[in-house]
């Protein structure tokens, strides 16, 4: 037990501690409130940190971005540029086949009148099918539909052909007029230098004699040389010698 002088010490000690904590307790509540006034503006400073950082690579990956549409402008405008460059070179171009049509077309007109010359006064053999090449070329000439070079190498194509025609040897069918009748006959061609013909049965043959401009009649000893010269010609045998008629042009 208590001495009484303690007790009586203690008993007066209480309204002290109460009228203490009475004093502190609103600086302890002004302490809480400013340390929860802290943390709330820390908080605040975390997410305001935390959009900075965001914005900031936002930031950087944008720079990134710009620099790299800045290094694809770069390239369209070089490529813009190089077609612009193109479409004035290909309207030139343009302006210059328009003059360069203008001029071919009188030239081509008079390489087929040249042509259809040259095939009159040449030795006359495949006269349909070259008299056709001519009249079609003719016919082209006046189509809109065909383009300008494509007349032209149709044009060249036909006079390839006639170039041809001096190099090889030819065997066609054709009908030949013989004593004033008809008759179906095989021609033997060889280049330009001689056209012979002889009727199927072998009993008629003739030359062209162009120096004359006339079919001669050819006696019946050529009649097997010419025979042969048929077969090589068709490549029914191997080439060999061909004692054959051939006009002598000065």
């Amino acid at each position: 037990m208590l001495p009484s002088a303690l007790m009586v010490s203690a008993l007066t000690m209480q309204p002290l501690f109460a009228q203490e904590d009475q004093t502190l307790q609103p600086v302890v509540e002004v302490a809480q409130e400013t340390n929860e006034s802290a943390a709330d503006s820390q908080q605040r400073i975390n997410q305001i940190t935390d959009q900075i950082d965001d914005k900031l690579q936002q930031f950087k990956t944008l720079n990134k971005e710009i620099e790299g549409l800045q290094v694809y402008n770069t390239q369209l405008q070089r490529q813009i540029d190089s077609q612009e460059q193109e479409m004035a070179d290909l309207n030139a171009a343009i302006d210059e086949v328009s003059v360069i049509e203008r001029q071919i077309t009188p030239l081509m007109l008079r390489m087929i009148e040249g042509l259809e010359q040259f095939v009159a006064l040449d030795v006359p053999f495949l006269p349909e099918e070259r008299a056709k090449r001519i009249a079609d070329l003719k016919d082209m000439m006046d189509r809109a539909d065909v383009a300008p070079s494509e007349k032209f190498r149709r044009l060249m194509e036909a006079y390839e052909v006639e170039m041809n025609y001096g190099n090889d040897v030819e065997a066609y069918s054709g009908l030949h007029t013989i004593d004033g009748q008809e008759r179906d006959v095989q021609f033997l061609r060889i280049g330009r230098t001689v056209l012979l013909y002889q009727s199927r049965d072998g009993s008629y043959q003739g030359r062209w004699n162009q120096q004359t401009r006339q079919w001669e009649e050819l006696p019946s000893s050529y009649s097997s040389q010419i025979a042969k010269g048929l077969r090589i010609a068709k490549q029914q045998m191997a080439p060999e010698v061909m004692m054959l008629p051939v006009a002598i042009t000065d």
